[in-house]
């Protein structure tokens, strides 16, 4: 029997990058994936279509976190779809929606800064705050934090790195505050992977070399990768790592 079998999972931002190799994953373990997107619908969809091309189940659901309401909505979109599939409540929640914002201290302005904060960290929290409610015990809260909150790399992305620096805190303080119920909460840090956030820098070969030094593996990172970090902290395996923020980076910058 698959690891995973039996539960439902949340993975939003799947409709491409390490979301949807995170969705694809937890489907191959046995979860049923709701494939959440904001505006990448036929993403969502070709994933979706994947996962039932291999056997597995789920369905997808649209939410734009950077509007009001949008997580309110999200849920009731949630909570109807779970009720036809025969099932209810949520076991797994994957934070993955994000957005980048490459903008420096004497760049960014008020609305760019508060866009990546309520997509990054306000989002991520409320979306946690709904499917915790949802969840009972051995849940499993991941939400997907970054290197760039831990390292300045230049400072080309203040808001961004700020965002995510507060997704580890706020793991550790609801895994604290969860942990009586026995749902664990832990953030995954990719290193530098290959997705659309960094598709700049792949192109230049230097940039490139410069990245995989920084790694004990001298590699840049798959999204494949970050999936099978996601994984093994969504198995029952994992019931007594909580409040943890796990480096999933090839040995970034040891």
């Amino acid at each position: 029997m698959a690891v995973l079998s039996g539960k439902t999972a949340l993975v939003t931002g799947a409709g491409k990058g390490i979301g949807r190799e995170i969705a694809l994953r937890l489907a191959r373990d046995g979860a049923f994936v709701i494939v959440h997107y904001g505006k990448s619908r036929a993403g969502a969809e070709a994933v979706l279509a994947e996962i039932q091309a291999a056997g597995g189940k789920g369905f997808t659901v649209a939410a734009d976190l950077a509007k009001a309401g949008a997580v309110e909505a999200l849920f009731v979109a949630i909570d109807g779809e779970l009720g036809r599939a025969g099932l209810n409540g949520i076991d797994i929640l994957v934070n993955n929606a994000g957005i980048g914002m490459p903008r420096n201290m004497d760049d960014i302005t008020p609305a760019e800064f508060d866009e990546v904060f309520t997509v990054n960290t306000k989002a991520s929290l409320f979306v946690a705050q709904q499917a915790a409610k949802r969840m009972g015990e051995g849940g499993r809260i991941i939400n997907i934090s970054s290197m760039v909150g831990n390292k300045a790399y230049g400072g080309f992305a203040i808001a961004y790195g700020a965002s995510k620096a507060a997704i580890d805190y706020m793991s550790v303080a609801m895994a604290v505050h969860l942990g009586p119920r026995g749902i664990t909460v832990n953030s995954i840090i990719p290193g530098a992977t290959d997705t659309d956030f960094i598709g700049a820098a792949m192109e230049n070969e230097q940039m490139v070399a410069q990245l995989k030094a920084e790694t004990a593996l001298r590699a840049i990172g798959d999204p494949r990768d970050i999936a099978s970090a996601v994984a093994m902290i969504a198995s029952p395996d994992s019931k007594w790592v909580t409040g943890e923020c796990i480096r999933a980076s090839g040995g970034t910058l040891l």
